[in-house]
């Protein structure tokens, strides 16, 4: 056969000369620059499938792969689901999604999806916590020295762990060394700079896990082209009470403050008023955005704006919520506590008024690592955080969680039910909702617990 073509690599993307044959064309667009013709990375799989299929002779002088040692998982038994899940995922090409709820193990899918492929991995991470989890998996399963590329550390090795931050910046770098690419916490991957970790990567086989791959922007829907389908999927509902804790949800209702009823009512009025004129709702994040744009030109918009903002932080913060905080943390005295609000202010004020170590964007990652380390150990009995703390934290001890404030989404309240859910032995979670009575967090509160099976709700207990 006489060779036709040859694909190679560049920044991020494949080049191909001369002119693509057939059908390869349609992945292809010539680029003048350099006189050869172009595509992303992530198009490598396909083009190599179509050039065999059609028996085109091509030079393939894409991969530059690190060296790598017999990769095997040592010491793990493999619950049923997990067994299933890396079928499907065999099944499926080793491509696609899994979707498990938080504490069932999927870090131990991912490092036995390492030992299917046996090559050249780059595992991708939201947080620092994960990249520390991950690194310790390695290490301990495969037995093998991992690469980091995260919280000042840059070393690529066979198999190298990644913030995705990191990653995004070294896309270029990274897109031609590694075989398979793990995703963890796959939700973040669809965002409009994350995802070219994806885009210009050129690994064949591609895993991502979540326990909540939706997003309420939508941007989920790309996830099959980037990562694949979603391959297998549980719920926290059919794992609790075997591998997971069973838990409780406890709805608790709070009154504002006459004031705050005052002023929110006045927000509500205005707001409420100016959708009734113009005939719109805020159903949606795309509602919201829609609001937001208008309120660039249109005044009467931009007011509407400004007081649902302010009576949504009268919701969020309201006094009554750090009263009943208080009685929650007399309570669970000797139980290991997580504070979730959604402002970072309101975290500083409970920190200080409770003496309760934070996290929030501000920790640098040394304190960060340092309050859960003595988190764990039960130096510190409770943590208040915003954000951050909702993924990555690995943590059986901790069985109590109070949510204060949120966005009201069903994937955040799962992923901080999830940080209550690791299993121990006689555990029973519990979940306190924080919610203000008579106002837009009942509704939240009702839309965030759909499909909660098992998750019941009752008095606080005195």
């Amino acid at each position: 056969m006489v060779e036709l073509v040859r694909l190679t690599y560049s920044q991020g993307t494949l080049l191909l000369s001369p002119a693509p044959p057939g059908p390869v064309g349609r992945y292809f667009r010539f680029d003048v620059r350099v006189g050869k013709y172009r595509c992303l990375a992530y198009r490598y799989r396909d083009i190599v499938s179509v050039l065999r299929e059609l028996r085109i002779s091509f030079r393939d002088e894409v991969l530059d792969l690190p060296e790598c040692p017999n990769l095997s998982v040592k010491g793990v038994k493999l619950r049923d689901y997990q067994v299933e899940a890396l079928n499907s995922w065999r099944s499926a090409g080793m491509r696609g999604v899994v979707v498990l709820p938080p504490g069932t193990g999927k870090t131990v899918i991912g490092v036995k999806a390492v030992e299917l492929v046996s090559g050249p991995t780059l595992i991708v991470v939201p947080t620092l916590e994960l990249l520390d989890q991950w690194v310790s998996r390695v290490r301990s399963l495969l037995g093998v020295e991992p690469g980091v590329l995260g919280g000042g550390v840059k070393r690529v090795r066979c198999v190298t762990v990644s913030t995705y931050d990191s990653a995004y910046i070294n896309a270029e770098f990274l897109g031609n060394k590694f075989l398979l690419l793990v995703f963890d916490e796959v939700h973040h991957l669809p965002s409009e700079g994350y995802r070219q970790v994806a885009e210009l990567s050129a690994a064949p086989y591609r895993l991502g896990l979540t326990a909540t791959p939706e997003r309420e922007d939508g941007l989920h829907l790309h996830l099959p082209e980037l990562v694949g389908p979603v391959v297998y999927r549980r719920e926290i509902p059919e794992l609790s009470g075997k591998h997971l804790s069973r838990f409780k949800v406890v709805r608790v209702w709070v009154d504002l403050s006459d004031d705050e009823r005052r002023r929110y009512e006045e927000l509500r009025s205005k707001f409420k008023g100016f959708f009734d004129r113009r005939g719109w709702s805020l159903r949606s994040l795309r509602d919201f955005e829609a609001l937001i744009m208008k309120s660039g030109s249109d005044r009467e918009a931009r007011e509407a704006l400004l007081a649902w903002l302010e009576a949504r932080d009268i919701v969020l913060n309201a006094r009554a919520k750090i009263e009943k905080l208080k009685e929650i943390l007399r309570w669970h005295r000797g139980d290991r506590v997580l504070v979730f609000t959604e402002h970072n202010r309101l975290v500083r004020e409970i920190s200080r008024r409770f003496l309760i170590p934070e996290v929030s964007y501000k920790t640098s990652p040394q304190e960060r690592r340092e309050v859960m380390k003595l988190f764990r150990q039960g130096t510190y009995s409770a943590i208040v955080t915003s954000k951050v703390l909702e993924e990555g934290v690995d943590v059986p001890e901790a069985n109590v969680a109070v949510i204060l404030s949120g966005s009201g989404s069903r994937r955040e309240f799962i992923q901080r039910l999830g940080r209550v859910l690791r299993p121990r032995e006689g555990k029973v979670a519990i979940i306190y909702e924080v919610v203000a009575k008579g106002t837009s967090e009942t509704f939240i509160s009702r839309r965030r617990r759909r499909g909660l099976e098992g998750a019941s709700s009752g008095p606080l207990k005195g």
